[in-house]
């Protein structure tokens, strides 16, 4: 199907341009959202005789957007969810939790705008688009962790898998002998019995 864009789409054009899309894209996401006019030729007189109040609107819009998106510069939200031992949340984090958090912050972002690609199912730090508009987006920080000490700690860089892996490793400190043949005991440890012995008999 051809429609005449209202207003930048990305990856299809620029206001005005005529471009062929798929029939379900167009009647279920570009017409109802008045991001495009059916390409006609009663629309198409009709967007060349408003395409420059179009553009000006569309240019008020923009610049509303710039402001609001002062607000996100830079900018981080912190969500303690419930995850496994090895991060996987107990759930996921949706748009709505991210708009949810924005909104405490006193930031009102509309949830279609937060651009998820797939729902945040693990522990760390994300990264998510904000569109605030056609040609106004921010990437906003979005920390996912089970406790504020994690959050913090993720914060500065530090990857909490990572170091609690490190951890159960740590943990595990049987001697080894690289010389040993597998279900051998290490030599050094068949050794210090004998020398207890020793010091006892001395």
């Amino acid at each position: 199907m051809d429609v005449i864009l209202l207003e930048r789409v990305e990856k299809l054009g620029q206001i005005g341009d005529v471009v062929t899309v798929k029939a379900g894209f167009a009647r279920n996401y570009l017409l109802p959202r008045k991001k495009a006019l059916r390409a006609n030729e009663a629309n198409k007189k009709v967007f060349e005789a408003n395409r420059a109040q179009i553009e000006a609107d569309n240019a008020n819009r923009r610049g509303h957007a710039e402001t609001e998106a002062k607000a996100l510069d830079d900018k981080s939200v912190t969500l303690i969810r419930q995850a496994s031992n090895t991060g996987q949340l107990y759930g996921s984090v949706s748009a709505r939790d991210i708009v949810e958090a924005l909104a405490e912050d006193g930031i009102k972002v509309a949830k279609s705008g937060v651009v998820l690609g797939r729902p945040i199912k693990t522990i760390g730090l994300h990264e998510v688009k904000i569109s605030l508009h056609a040609e106004v987006a921010r990437t906003l920080r979005v920390n996912v962790a089970r406790s504020p000490e994690e959050a913090e700690l993720q914060s500065q860089g530090v990857d909490v898998m990572a170091s609690m892996f490190e951890r159960d490793e740590a943990g595990f400190t049987e001697a080894y002998d690289p010389n040993a043949e597998p279900g051998e005991i290490s030599a050094e440890l068949l050794e210090q019995p004998a020398d207890a012995e020793g010091d006892a008999e001395a």
